[in-house]
């Protein structure tokens, strides 16, 4: 059975997550659209910006973050002048660092799919008078709704998952920033290997479910007629 503070870590990581794809999905889907469509020379700087988390430890990432969200910082001191509160060990502090850390399974399934839109067809809708927010909607977004569903998920299940910098920017605060790794984590150095198997099962039942539907949905499909899904 799970303890009280088992599910409270559940619900609190179900929610770190919802929260961090949505602010994933507003601010990943103009970044990979600049990515897709830049000339700039200092394009392949920002592609490694995005990345960097990929093959940086996130303890590394997340002592930075730490030094930031600090109230001695000059960011902990607007946060807590802002709030009347200090963001290191706070449920925000965790949005911030978990959007961070995966931007890059939001942003880059997106940037590849924009740069698999038929050109033509975007430069034929301009020519009849579609604004931007026009062939996003019309074009755009329904010829990458796969790759944002793929975004979404994968943004959503490595937030779950995240370990390293959550406990480096949110420590271990039961019903605060206890997410449910750090639960797992705590069961085994408390000994509860029984309560331990049980969340660390739940984490693989959930990663692979949403793993398969996302290659499943990704799938070619027959009636697939033109450009990326």
């Amino acid at each position: 059975m799970l303890h009280a503070n088992d599910i409270a870590a559940i619900v609190l990581s179900l929610q770190l997550a919802a929260i961090s794809t949505v602010i994933l999905l507003i601010i990943g889907t103009p970044m990979a659209w600049w990515l897709a469509h830049s000339r700039s020379r200092c394009k392949p700087i920002f592609e490694a910006l995005v990345a960097l988390p990929l093959v940086l430890p996130p303890t590394v990432l997340g002592f930075y973050l730490l030094l930031a969200f600090a109230p001695n910082s000059p960011f902990g001191q607007l946060w807590l002048s802002a709030t009347g509160q200090s963001l290191a060990f706070s449920f925000s502090a965790l949005v911030m660092g978990s959007v961070l850390y995966s931007l890059p399974f939001v942003v880059q399934p997106l940037q590849a799919s924009f740069e698999q839109l038929p050109k033509n067809l975007l430069e034929a809708a301009s020519t009849l008078g579609a604004d931007f927010r026009d062939r996003f909607f019309s074009i755009v977004l329904p010829l990458s709704r796969r790759s944002f569903i793929t975004a979404a998920s994968l943004g959503f299940a490595h937030t779950v998952g995240e370990f390293g910098i959550v406990l480096m920017i949110g420590g271990n605060i039961p019903g605060k920033t206890q997410v449910l790794s750090i639960a797992l984590f705590d069961r085994v150095e408390s000994l509860q290997f029984q309560q331990a198997h049980i969340l660390a099962a739940g984490l693989v039942v959930f990663s692979l479910l949403l793993l398969s539907l996302v290659y499943r949905m990704n799938k070619p499909s027959s009636l697939s007629v033109v450009g990326p899904q």
